[in-house]
């Protein structure tokens, strides 16, 4: 279960020495012969986008959306580091085009870590030889350790489609909001498609899996997500690949969601009856990123004033007597006011590590949820100094 499941691909991840704890810290994930295979990818929205996200971003184009290998390093972003942190991607994807046999325009590249700081180039370029040397196709989970920074562990995903094989790998505590919202992740499948038709079922899985997650309602300014297609499973269809991607999406931002810094509850808010589906999905993130609501989550306090005034103040249609909302399944509030509800089984559902929360503006016909978590003093413990 790994971004090596499907075959064809190989990865390795070694410890370069840029994290002062001497954990792993340098994955790289290829075409197992290392001839480029299809490639496609999503990046941060942020303007201040890193360097490897500009470095990537080229080779994809220059390449016409093809790549050998994703090189990626944790401990440091490479953001905010100027000419020189470009440079030093464009450095990183010579070093493995050198060792594979490709161009470097064939190779893509993803950092995270510490904005602003210069990347340690003798490390990297020290750590380069063992790790695409041994790189192998049961390399997938030293590669998915290496990616980590916050994390608690590491998260990998392995889906079945109808005769091939998504896999995948990925790494976010934090920092995790849309458009698009990842901090990195790499996907691959022996399925074979085009760089076109890949993107299209990237974006597609974007929407119902990273886009629809929020930690804390920061944006990243390394935020990438690629997929490699090898093809040895040979042509599938449109459906079944985007089917397939979305899956894995959506058990990767999932792990995510659980393992973000200081959580101790995955809650997906849910907005039904909007007048569309932009404006559920508007008013979910609303209710999703208000510290407010994460408060009385953590808390395990349903207090759904906060929620109603949340969707009040979400700049999408509202009228406060039609709406309603529930924890679980127990509605606590209908027509904008309490109603008499069974409190025990509110508590009950509170109490557990997955809580849901249900809003019907009725309105419409929009649906849409947002992923999230509470927010605790774990969290400001992780964040009150640079980490």
């Amino acid at each position: 279960m790994s971004v090596t499941a499907p075959g064809g691909f190989v990865a390795h991840g070694v410890a370069a020495g840029l994290k002062a704890s001497g954990d792993p810290d340098l994955a790289l994930v290829a075409a197992a012969d290392g001839v480029p295979v299809h490639a496609a990818a999503t990046f941060t929205q942020n303007r201040l986008a890193a360097a490897p996200v500009l470095v990537s971003r080229a080779h994809l184009a220059a390449s016409g959306g093809r790549a050998a290998a994703v090189i990626l390093n944790s401990g440091n972003a490479n953001a905010a580091t100027g000419k020189p942190g470009h440079d030093d991607a464009e450095g990183m994807c010579a070093l493995v085009a050198r060792r594979l046999g490709c161009t470097a325009e064939e190779v893509l590249v993803c950092s995270t870590g510490l904005i602003g700081i210069p990347l340690p180039m003798a490390a990297l370029e020290s750590g380069m030889a063992p790790l695409v040397d041994r790189r192998s196709p049961d390399g997938g989970a030293e590669a998915a350790e290496a990616i980590r920074t916050t994390d608690t562990h590491r998260k990998e995903v392995a889906v079945a489609g109808h005769g091939f094989t998504v896999g995948g790998m990925a790494k976010g505590a934090a920092m995790l909001a849309p458009d698009m919202a990842t901090m990195l992740a790499v996907l691959t499948t022996d399925a074979a498609s085009d760089p076109s038709t890949l993107h299209a079922a990237l974006v597609d899985a974007l929407d119902e899996s990273f886009n629809a997650l929020s930690v804390d309602g920061c944006t990243s300014t390394n935020d990438t997500v690629i997929i490699l297609a090898g093809g040895r499973a040979g042509p599938v269809s449109a459906d079944s690949l985007r089917e397939a991607v979305t899956r894995a999406c959506r058990d990767l931002a999932e792990q995510m969601a659980g393992d973000a810094e200081g959580a101790t509850k995955v809650v997906r808010v849910r907005v039904k009856g909007a007048q569309s589906v932009d404006e559920a999905r508007q008013a979910a993130r609303k209710v999703a990123e208000s510290q407010l609501v994460k408060c009385s989550l953590f808390g395990a306090d349903p207090y759904w004033g906060r929620v109603m005034s949340e969707l009040g103040s979400a700049g999408v249609a509202f009228a406060p007597e039609r709406a309603s909302i529930a924890y679980g399944a127990t509605v606590v509030a209908s027509n904008g006011v309490a109603v008499d509800h069974d409190a025990a089984a509110v508590r009950e559902h509170l109490a557990g590590r997955h809580v849901e929360i249900i809003a019907d503006l009725g309105l419409g016909r929009g649906e849409a949820g947002i992923l999230t978590n509470d927010l605790t003093p774990a969290y400001i413990d992780e964040n009150m100094r640079t980490s």
